[in-house]
């Protein structure tokens, strides 16, 4: 299992829109989402910043992740999120949620 976690901007105009559409996720959103060995996923907000994280269970994220950016209804659903966020400043060029390090993790007592 590999843990990762993201940064976006919420923009603040967005807010009360972008809630509502998480209030109500689409079931086939989530669906491809477990389809891809995405789970345990959630997404917080603090000081117009979204963090996101999720467990990957599978073997090759990155191909995991390609098949998920061409699920039709996904792409549906970004077309609706995406114009609510914008890229925080250190993302790279091209990089929409920007990858956080994890720098402290405990599983807790053996």
């Amino acid at each position: 299992m590999k843990r990762v976690a993201s940064v976006i901007r919420l923009r603040p105009e967005k807010e009360q829109e972008y809630r509502e559409l998480h209030a109500a996720a689409w079931p086939d959103v989530l669906a491809a989402l477990h389809r891809a060995h995405i789970g345990n996923y959630s997404i917080f907000l603090r000081d117009g910043l979204l963090f996101s994280y999720y467990e990957y269970t599978g073997d090759d994220l990155q191909a995991d992740l390609a098949r998920l950016a061409e699920d039709e209804t996904t792409q549906r659903w970004w077309r609706l999120t995406d114009p609510c966020q914008e890229p925080v400043t250190s993302a790279a060029d091209g990089e929409w949620w920007a990858p956080m390090e994890e720098v402290f993790h405990d599983d807790g007592p053996r």
